[in-house]
């Protein structure tokens, strides 16, 4: 496998990278991203090595992140499959100025376009579910914006199973443009997408496109059994002074001893293939042998660790190796999906007749 081995994106022609650029650290306006040399290296080295897909939203870096991109894609726009994102609120204060519907919609695309330096986006994301605007209110609104020729395809971020089927079947009903990208967290620590996510994009045929497929930073091998012990808390008189993603990963509750333990069968893995290969391309591997998954998102900070993760490609994780991640990372599906396969919940189904679905 390699960058220019292309794969269709859900129910589409799209022909897209296995593995998409992501753009969130393009520009340093966070405080943590890669500045504008360091980040125009990184797209000439994913361009170079054959890749096409490039993803990026409105939010990032406060709007750096499209306009380094419009520069750098300046005399080759047509050759890259160019996808942004709105809904996040760009006016704080404004009300209107974030969300899934129409306004927004429309006032977030003509800026996107405007920073970008296109007339139009390929992929265009409805950034995550805002939990107020009617779905056939951003179907319609999205539906247009293909009919004018502004975008080309329509795909979805962090909305609920049930929403974006709903989303796609309306669309289906009414001759609208459906969902033909799902993009959502999803790693060797973050599996719960396999309860409902991951078999709904299955079955409308939606191309997944995991986004932190190295769990926050977790997966690439760099944490210990140390970094499980408390962090300093201070004197007693001022807050514990903050350790960046160590510190949130600990808060939030990803570094734990489960997480860990699955990096560390990465890292072992990496270890057995030799050759360079690490943990963090491991975990990238892994993704690319799941069968709802087009292209994972990967971002970097520093060339180093762009061309650590791009060499993804290159990993052959063998059946022994697929089973003892599986394993190590596996999680319980909950209801209803451990009742029904309960084998007295099978039988009484079934007749005790076997079945198989081609």
């Amino acid at each position: 496998m390699s960058l220019d081995h292309y794969r269709l994106l859900g129910n589409s022609g799209l022909r897209v990278s296995p593995i998409a650029l992501g753009t969130m650290t393009f520009g340093n306006d966070w405080g943590w991203g890669a500045d504008n040399s360091v980040s125009h290296r990184q797209f000439e080295r994913y361009a170079e090595l054959g890749g096409n897909f490039i993803d990026t939203a409105n939010f990032y870096t406060e709007g750096t992140s499209e306009k380094l991109l419009g520069e750098f894609l300046k005399g080759r726009r047509d050759k890259f499959v160019l996808a942004t994102k709105y809904t996040l609120n760009m006016r704080p204060g404004d009300p209107n100025a974030g969300g899934n519907h129409r306004k927004n919609l429309f006032q977030s695309l003509e800026a996107s376009l405007e920073r970008l330096q296109t007339d139009h986006i390929d992929l265009y994301w409805v950034h995550m579910d805002d939990g107020l605007t009617p779905i056939d209110e951003t179907m319609r609104a999205l539906d247009d914006a293909v009919r004018q020729g502004k975008i080309l395809y329509v795909g979805v971020s962090d909305m609920p199973a049930w929403k974006v089927s709903q989303a796609n079947t309306l669309a289906q009903w009414r001759g609208l443009s459906a969902f033909i990208g799902l993009q959502i967290e999803y790693s060797l620590i973050e599996r719960t997408p396999e309860r409902d996510l991951i078999p709904m994009a299955q079955e409308f045929g939606i191309g997944v496109t995991p986004w932190s497929p190295l769990g926050q930073g977790i997966l690439s091998g760099k944490y210990t059994e140390a970094d499980l012990q408390p962090l300093s808390e201070g004197n007693g008189e001022s807050p514990p002074k903050s350790e960046g993603r160590h510190e949130r990963n600990k808060q939030n509750g990803s570094l734990n001893a489960r997480t860990l333990s699955i990096a560390n069968e990465a890292k072992a893995i990496a270890n057995e293939i030799g050759e360079g290969a690490s943990a963090s391309q491991v975990s990238i591997a892994w993704l690319l042998e799941q069968k709802a998954v087009t292209a994972p998102i990967i971002g970097a900070r520093t060339m180093e660790q762009l061309d650590d993760t791009l060499k993804a490609t290159e990993i052959t994780l063998t059946d022994a190796h697929l089973a003892r991640l599986h394993e190590v990372s596996k999680i319980e599906l909950g209801f209803p999906h451990d009742f029904l396969q309960l084998d007295f919940v099978k039988g009484a189904m079934s007749g005790n007749t076997t079945t198989r679905k081609r």
